[in-house]
């Protein structure tokens, strides 16, 4: 990466929200992880769908055919996303909603002593699941954090591996520390016992390329409204791997192939739309930016070559807007940082306490001047109050980044916890 020059007054202009003002102060949107915000053009797709084409499926008149051809293009375009097969593409509920729903259908063809697997650095959407089937005598076991580098602990899982082990699930990406965790590594050796994997990418999803085939996964989850898009779960299932799964389906003839047979209910077409305008907003960043992604980008063609170079525009980004915050707020009396090292990979979110002082009022502070940030676990229930016990203090404060941030965001940010660290003396 050359010469890297982002257009941000091209991005930023794409978000209408973005001339939003509090107190005088324009609004500077850093909760990106618990939903980024949205451009025109998935607004565009979700309302055309609904004024021109609204329809249920399978029907022999014109808007359900439209229906089903967007749905279908709504497919290829996440699978372009995933680097998988179209047919490999469901859309779903939600990411949790989706993550029970498999769970559940696992455990069809599971008895009690069998095994499975989460860590304690997890959403509880992606450990929830697996925990209610202790219920009917599956072990559950969680994998611990190297709270020295807030990583996962490879030893502990390595240990907690048996022929029994029947599910891994495990994210990508923490919502609680950034941790980008070695997930090809741990899907390997899941594989090896013959586990099946789950992996949670709903934070991993909005900063870092996603290829399914590379890393292996029987199954991915991530959520589009991370990512510019609709409230929506996404996942990729492995098609011969869903084949052979009992999904929990209504009793019919039309849903007993992949992908239908995971997707209960009529599908939320608009919604559908609105995932696949979110694809390819990332994939028209990464055709202005292709040209610094050269080496990154040999041999991608088409939609997949504008993803990828995309999400490494985004990443490219981000990164320094991250590094200057993290560096800067580390530098404030009273801050602790919790995050990997700086060498480990991460994902541009930053999260702190401040000491003595609860995460909710720091977040009041920030809010008042604009700065949307999040305080509290995020449902990364066992890191931050079991694991951390920072309940008493309100969890963790958390600033997350997306490509319509600037850098003013951040030093308004800095000065903010500043002044409120002052203000407290």
């Amino acid at each position: 990466m050359k010469n890297f020059k982002f257009n941000l007054d091209y991005v930023r202009e794409q978000f209408p929200c973005l001339c939003k003002t509090v107190n005088g102060y324009p609004a500077a949107f850093l909760d990106g992880p618990g939903g980024s915000q949205v451009p025109r053009c998935v607004v565009d797709r979700i309302s055309d769908y609904l004024f021109y084409h609204n329809a249920n499926g399978h029907g022999c008149f014109v808007t359900s055919e439209e229906t089903m051809a967007l749905q279908e293009e709504g497919r290829e375009t996440l699978a372009a996303f995933f680097n998988c097969e179209p047919n490999e593409v469901i859309f779903g509920e939600s990411s949790s909603n989706n993550n029970f729903k498999l769970c559940l259908a696992l455990a069809r063809d599971m008895k009690p002593g069998d095994e499975v697997i989460i860590t304690d650095i997890d959403h509880e959407s992606n450990r929830s699941p697996l925990r209610t089937l202790e219920e009917q005598g599956i072990v559950v076991k969680s994998v611990k954090i190297d709270l020295n580098t807030y990583t996962l602990d490879l030893e502990d899982y390595k240990k907690k591996l048996s022929p029994k082990t029947k599910v891994v699930a495990i994210n990508w990406a923490s919502n609680a520390t950034g941790t980008v965790s070695d997930v090809k590594t741990m899907i390997k050796m899941a594989h090896e016992v013959g586990a099946l994997t789950i992996i949670d990418a709903v934070h991993y999803a909005p900063h870092k390329v996603i290829d399914v085939k590379d890393i292996d996964t029987d199954f991915l989850v991530c959520s589009a409204y991370k990512f510019f898009g609709p409230h929506m779960g996404v996942m990729y299932a492995k098609a011969e791997v869903l084949d052979k799964v009992r999904t929990i389906r209504v009793l019919a003839d039309d849903n007993t192939e992949v992908p239908e047979k995971f997707e209960t209910g009529t599908p939320n077409y608009e919604h559908i739309c609105g995932c696949a305008g979110a694809i390819d907003f990332i994939a028209d960043i990464g055709e202005k930016h292709e040209e610094f992604f050269q080496e990154e980008l040999k041999g991608l063609t088409g939609k997949r070559k504008n993803i990828v170079a995309g999400m490494l525009a985004i990443d490219a980004y981000e990164e320094p807007l991250n590094q200057r915050l993290r560096h800067e707020l580390a530098k404030i009396d009273g801050v602790t940082l919790y995050g990997p090292p700086e060498e480990h990979p991460r994902t541009s979110t930053v999260s702190f306490t401040i000491a003595g002082r609860n995460s909710h009022d720091v977040a009041e502070f920030l809010a008042e001047r604009g700065l949307f940030v999040w305080d509290g676990d995020f449902y990364a229930i066992e890191i931050i109050m079991n694991v951390l016990k920072l309940g008493d203090q309100g969890g963790f404060v958390r600033v997350g980044l997306a490509p319509y941030n600037t850098m003013e965001d951040i030093d308004r940010t800095i000065q903010a916890v500043k002044d409120f660290c002052a203000a407290g003396k």
